[in-house]
């Protein structure tokens, strides 16, 4: 139990507040006095957190030594570890407003973005060719990953893995993963890969160039320059290695592209434009679907067609290697980063068909608003969470027919408003 203010320190702290101070002087005194007391509050707050972690740290010693990390691993590790409250801080908030996909594809794959990456390609190339020809994983999908995961090596992050992890499984959201995650880092300095000191990455315990968790570290960490340590920290080729084995073995089609960019006919059903449904690309010629160009569709077995801007913006014919992209991260908007800038780096351009840019984003009220609104008519979508998933497009594109415009299930303030209405 965290301790609190005592009633004695709370009167203390508050007694110097009941003069009512007049003049310039006076209320500079107030402030003052309202600054210390807010102060104090946090001071005290923090460091009784700080002793009821100690007391956590010590259990959680003793349980890593029955479930076999070795002694000298966690007095290496463990000793001096503190409890950070910017951790908690930043797990416990949550953006209002979600930027919409083509701002974020603005700065992912933006074109210092892509400099950058042919940069990189053009200094490792004999690695990431060698590479390539052990994974199947073309060299620019490799480094289009470094690029958005850790801005090629220049941002992945300074917080300690073993605190941030350790924070988080004593006062996180989800406490039982990240004792798992610092009990996986624990076995990877078992294991002699890295030290406590260089083990670094975000907040949340992503680590190294790669931004692996320490659980995706020891299944798919790869040792690329023979000397014995996977080290994603440091070593490039470790780096090139560890991501395209990951992708391997999240079902990569050595030979295929992640997709293409499509023309879709005018009477194209966007009930149909969801990952979940898929069918080959001979069926989806079939249907009108066709490559900007004229040209054949990419030979996929499943593939799958994308409006993530809506019917007004590009649409993708996207197979297995855009799926494999979402193993490394589950959002279409990643996936389409990836492939955008690996097809930019290799020369091959980007998105071609414009954004609907004049659309206003929905804050996350927004969207509970529109989800609770969407249940009062009938078109169930679930409990409301401000999280545009697939029920909710489909209840969305249900209330769009009724209404008599294209149903693509791309939320917007002006269906909010009809809705409201």
């Amino acid at each position: 139990m965290k301790r609190m203010l005592t009633p004695s320190l709370l009167l203390a702290l508050l007694a110097g507040c009941q003069a009512t101070p007049t003049g310039e002087n006076s209320v500079a005194r107030a402030q003052e006095r309202d600054t210390t007391i807010t102060v104090a509050v946090v001071d005290t707050a923090e460091q009784s957190a700080k002793v009821d972690f100690e007391g956590w740290l010590s259990r959680f010693r003793r349980e890593a030594l029955a479930e076999g990390i070795s002694a000298s691993t966690l007095a290496r590790a463990l000793e001096g570890l503190r409890y950070r409250p910017r951790v908690i801080e930043l797990d416990r908030s949550q953006p209002e407003f979600v930027r919409p996909i083509w701002q974020y594809l603005d700065s992912a794959v933006s074109s210092t973005r892509v400099t950058n990456g042919r940069q990189r390609l053009a200094e490792h190339r004999a690695t990431a060719r060698e590479t390539e020809q052990r994974f199947g994983v073309p060299a620019e999908v490799i480094v289009a990953i470094w690029g958005i995961e850790s801005n090629y090596g220049g941002n992945f992050g300074d917080f300690s893995t073993l605190e941030a992890l350790a924070t988080l499984a004593f006062d996180g959201r989800r406490r039982d993963f990240a004792r798992a995650e610092l009990l996986a880092a624990l076995r990877i300095l078992d294991a002699g890969d890295i030290s406590s000191e260089r083990m670094l990455g975000s907040w949340a315990g992503a680590m190294g160039h790669t931004q692996f968790i320490p659980s995706s570290f020891e299944a798919y960490a790869v040792d690329g320059d023979g000397d014995g340590r996977r080290d994603i920290w440091g070593s490039i080729p470790d780096v090139m290695a560890s991501t395209a084995n990951y992708l391997d073995r999240a079902g990569w089609k050595p030979g295929q592209p992640w997709g293409t960019e499509v023309r879709l006919p005018d009477d194209f059903d966007y009930a149909r434009t969801e990952l979940t449904h898929r069918q080959s690309s001979r069926e989806w010629a079939e249907r009108g679907v066709r490559t900007l160009d004229g040209e054949s569709l990419p030979d996929f077995e499943m593939a799958s067609v994308l409006v993530p801007g809506g019917a007004e913006g590009p649409a993708f014919l996207v197979g297995p290697n855009f799926r494999a992209i979402l193993r490394y991260n589950n959002a279409t908007s990643y996936a389409l980063a990836v492939g955008t800038l690996a097809d930019e780096i290799a020369g091959r351009g980007g998105v071609v068909q414009g954004w609907p840019r004049e659309q206003r984003p929905l804050s996350r009220s927004q969207v509970r608003e529109m989800q609770r609104l969407l249940n009062q008519r009938g078109f169930e979508v679930g409990v409301p969470d401000g999280i545009m998933g697939p029920n909710t497009r489909r209840g969305l594109r249900e209330f769009q027919a009724a209404i008599g415009t294209t149903p693509d299930g791309f939320a917007t303030v002006s269906l909010l408003e009809r809705l409201q209405r």
